[in-house]
């Protein structure tokens, strides 16, 4: 098999001059729509407009105190043109910067436009079991215990205003009392019920006053209520956990679950999942939370956008992630250049080859600081560089006060007047001044410590990717696509070397190469010598990779070199309208939508094509082998503005 060499292949290809009227008017609808901006690992190519939006600053998911001043700035800042964000873009990652240089086959590439409506690409998740997740069915369980309908919506708007503020203590009111209007048996029923339902942690009571009946809400257990919901209050017979499938548009799952926890009245961490998804993106996955009835959550699909729930089930166990076999995609990529022919080559070749395993773009950040120069840091414990990285001025593409703020630290390295710049602090650069603030300049170990684990492990699990990245590439050019001895392969859960006499019992797709650690062993050929090199330079010491700080300890692992994409299918489409949806979702046929009525022979043409993909792995990949073009901000930003002179 040949393996193909990327020479910084722009997206824009050589057109005919039909090619570039089209491909101008596309991009014209594009930037004039501006529509708003997923594997568990970020498996997607963001267009522009999120890019725009995830490049200004890094922002810490799960937050639980959203603040809604803070999120008006982030929904409203926009950062003028297209041209002028390319021209910031300058400063982005290209795909030859963190490794990403090679093709494994011959077909000529083409182009096309990935992610002109976020509904064309479209993220189901496959269980544990192997199950395709859908969203096919809003019908609740039948459930003797369940409270009646009347129960969401008792309560005035100004009753559950003043429960929330009893149930979080941010009052000094020790119980509220609200007044039965139609006093009868069944109506004080509901209200006990709704006040218990949907306030975790408050109990209720009966009173008279003044010849007049009230219901008292009280805490039962204190602040200890707040983190168990009251077990007495769930049918013994009930499994503990409702699993549901949500099905979500243009949101990412932490985002998705901030806002279902809000308007539950409950903390985030009730609830589970086996991965996240996309934002900009349809998504649909399965979610766990703890004693919160079906019915309760169907009746979300009412008041909530972007979102449905439904495929209840009541379980005794939560999810845990990592727990999925994979995503199965479904993906448009509009205005396509190819051929037939090149067409045919490219998707058979992605069935029969596969493409190489490259931790994509996204794991590396959007702006002219990448996230691994910030790991690299972190590994050589030099602190006094991570904090200069994550808060010195940088070109490129970032939100005003971000910018405003980092120039206030370079020039006074005061982190309280740097903070006062930052109207957002939910950002890591909040958080580290912050930290700066409690902690002193001299502690920054213990400053960087404030920003959540996740994130913080986020850099160093960007710099083994940097590594990974190169040194498959390097495998590929000194071997192609064949196993050679001295390559790892996998026995379990453990790696041991191809030696010279079983080289012809495995393929190139049997192959994995370590992300560098201490638990992790090495090839036996040159590549194993490539990584000492590289993390020499780096000032790391590939034989010592635990850390001072455990948290910072790599262990390695092993990724395979190629993935061979399961359940392939493809079809070429025509259109006229970019506006029109080329194939119907799940909620779609829910709602009985019909398919789209699609010309014979439209202005445009579409490449449809679904796909499996194990976890971890990168469906931008996947689309890079096929079109044959580099996925990275810079160069689809330098394609958009160049489309629209």
């Amino acid at each position: 098999m040949e393996t193909v060499e990327m020479n910084s292949v722009s997206l824009k290809r050589p057109r005919s001059e039909d090619d570039v009227a089209s491909a101008d008017e596309i991009k014209r609808q594009k930037i004039l729509e501006k529509s708003k901006a997923e594997n568990d690992s970020g498996q997607s190519i963001e267009t522009v407009t999120e890019q725009r939006e995830d490049a200004k600053s890094e922002i810490i998911p799960n937050e639980e105190s959203e603040e809604q001043e803070e999120e008006e700035l982030e929904d409203s800042d926009e950062d003028g043109d297209p041209e002028s964000f390319a021209d910031m873009m300058k400063h982005g990652l290209t795909e030859s910067d963190v490794g990403i240089t090679k093709f494994v086959s011959s077909h000529k590439g083409f182009s096309g436009i990935l992610k002109e409506r976020y509904s064309d690409f479209v993220v189901h998740e496959i269980g544990k079991d192997g199950r395709v997740s859908h969203l096919d069915d809003f019908s609740v369980p039948v459930d003797d215990e369940d409270p009646p309908e009347e129960t969401f919506t008792v309560l005035s708007d100004e009753d559950k205003q003043r429960l929330e503020e009893l149930q979080l203590f941010k009052n000094k009111e020790t119980s509220v009392a609200i007044e039965v209007i139609e006093d009868t048996k069944e109506k004080r029923t509901i209200i006990h019920q709704a006040v218990k339902s949907l306030f975790p942690g408050l109990e209720t009571k009966t009173e008279d006053r003044d010849g007049k009946k009230y219901i008292i809400a009280y805490h039962a257990a204190g602040k200890k209520a707040l983190a168990n919901p009251r077990k007495h209050s769930w049918p013994k017979s009930r499994g503990s956990y409702c699993h549901f499938v949500l099905y979500k548009e243009n949101k990412d799952t932490m985002d998705a679950i901030n806002v279902l926890s809000k308007f539950l009245r409950v903390k985030p961490n009730i609830f589970s999942y086996m991965g996240t998804k996309d934002k900009r993106a349809i998504t649909v996955q399965e979610i766990a939370v703890l004693r919160i009835t079906a019915q309760r959550l169907a009746h979300l699909n009412k008041c909530l956008m972007n979102f449905k729930l439904g495929n209840f089930s009541y379980k005794n166990h939560p999810l845990k992630l990592g727990e999925l076999q994979g995503n199965h995609f479904t993906v448009v990529l509009r205005n396509i250049t190819g051929t037939d022919e090149q067409i045919e080559q490219a998707m058979h070749s992605l069935r029969e080859i596969g493409f190489i395993n490259y931790y994509g773009m996204q794991r590396f950040g959007t702006t002219a600081v990448p996230t691994y120069q910030i790991g690299r840091a972190i590994l050589q414990n030099n602190w006094n560089e991570v904090m200069d990285l994550i808060l010195k001025p940088r070109p490129g593409a970032e939100k005003g006060y971000l910018v405003k703020c980092r120039e206030e630290w370079a020039k006074t390295k005061d982190p309280a007047a740097a903070l006062k710049k930052l109207p957002v602090k939910r950002c890591v650069e909040g958080q580290l001044l912050r930290g700066l603030l409690k902690y002193g300049m001299k502690n920054i170990i213990s400053a960087f410590g404030i920003i959540p684990r996740n994130n913080r492990l986020m850099y160093i699990h960007s710099y083994q990717s940097y590594v990974w990245n190169n040194m498959v590439s390097k495998r590929i050019e000194e071997y192609g696509l064949r196993a050679v001895p001295g390559d790892l392969i996998l026995k379990g859960a453990t790696a041991v070397h191809i030696e010279e006499g079983d080289v012809d019992n495995y393929t190139i797709h049997d192959v994995v190469m370590p992300l560098p650690g201490f638990d992790v062993i090495y090839p036996k050929h040159k590549i194993g010598e490539a990584y000492k090199e590289m993390l020499v330079a780096d000032n790391l010491d590939i034989n010592n990779m635990r850390h001072k700080i455990r948290d910072y300890s790599l262990s390695g692992a092993y990724r395979k070199i190629i993935i061979r994409p399961q359940n392939v299918n493809w079809e070429v489409v025509a259109y006229d309208d970019p506006k029109i949806p080329l194939f119907t979702t799940d909620l779609d046929k829910l709602e009985g939508k019909p398919l789209p009525v699609l010309p014979t022979d439209g202005k445009f043409r579409a490449l449809k094509m679904e796909f499996s993909l194990p976890p971890s792995t990168y469906a931008t990949m996947a689309i890079r082998e096929v079109l044959k073009m580099d996925t990275s901000i810079k160069n689809q930003t330098q394609l958009n503005t160049t489309w629209l002179r």
